[in-house]
């Protein structure tokens, strides 16, 4: 081989062995960059990394979850689920559901979850055991009758002012339907069971409990239960909030996607479709 040859050769092994190591480096850069990309799917500091483990009841009921199949995303509970998810940068394929009763979820100790929907109102004493997020939901109150009730007709206030209205006193329920019908509409009673009695024997033609109760007494305890609609005042209603284990670091960032959702009226829309449309309960004018 002749020097200019040898040269040649050299040279040809040098670009080959520079486009090798150009090539070494793209690949390192792109593992690089992956590794960043999952690192920032996995940032928040869930159970299991890349994952948002969330539980919910077992059952689950409608209108909160619909056919007890959270991972539909259908419901409101379900739906406001998935929206917080997304806020924290989850893909819904990125959320597993699991289940937990109640009042396991609301005790101290360590949790098999990153955060709990069940209709959880905040109390102090719950505080003491579990951490809240800002509430997804302030509770209206409803007017429950059956189908087969004069009452079940009413579409307004001023024809529900016209009938015998029980509710219990002392009560968010009673101090919203003496604002919004009267006092003179009311039958007050010590107790909701005294309330559903008084109702199921006659004595009065509809009663307010809050809304999460009206789905259930009208579906479980009423024959023919019905909710004739809801009052658009929830002052004094119950926040219904994410539960998280307590000092979860979760608590902060799940705080500030339930913030976002209501101030971009994600929430407010929700709630129409979920809890007024799509079980027919309206709010009354």
């Amino acid at each position: 081989m002749t020097l200019t040859s040898r040269s040649r050769a050299l040279s040809s092994i040098a670009l080959l062995g520079a486009a090798a190591l150009g090539l070494a480096s793209c690949a390192f850069a792109s593992e690089s960059s992956d590794s960043a990309s999952s690192s920032d799917d996995a940032s928040l500091p869930t159970l299991t990394a890349g994952t948002l483990t969330i539980a919910t009841g077992e059952p689950a009921y409608e209108p909160w979850v619909v056919d007890d199949d959270p991972s539909n995303g259908e419901g409101f509970e379900a739906a406001v689920a998935y929206a917080v998810a997304e806020q924290l940068g989850f893909d819904d394929s990125d959320v597993e559901w699991v289940r937990s009763t109640f009042d396991s979820a609301i005790a101290p100790g360590q949790k098999d979850w990153d955060l709990n929907i069940q209709q959880f109102s905040v109390t102090e004493e719950r505080e003491q055991a579990v951490d809240f997020s800002s509430p997804y939901y302030t509770t209206s109150q409803a007017v429950v009758t059956s189908d087969s009730s004069a009452a079940a007709g009413a579409t307004t206030i001023d024809e529900l002012s016209s009938y015998d209205i029980g509710v219990m006193s002392g009560t968010t329920s009673y101090t919203v339907a003496a604002a919004e019908l009267g006092d003179d509409a009311l039958s007050v009673f010590n107790s909701n069971d005294d309330v559903v009695l008084a109702f199921q024997s006659g004595q009065i033609d509809a009663f307010v409990v809050d809304l999460p109760t009206a789905f259930y007494l009208s579906s479980a305890e009423i024959d023919g239960g019905t909710i004739v609609g809801q009052f658009a005042d929830t002052s004094g209603g119950d926040d219904l909030a994410f539960v998280l284990p307590k000092d979860s670091e979760l608590t902060d960032p799940v705080t500030a996607a339930v913030d976002a959702l209501r101030e971009d009226g994600t929430l407010d829309e929700l709630e129409q479709t979920w809890l007024s449309d799509a079980v027919d309960v309206p709010v009354l004018g």
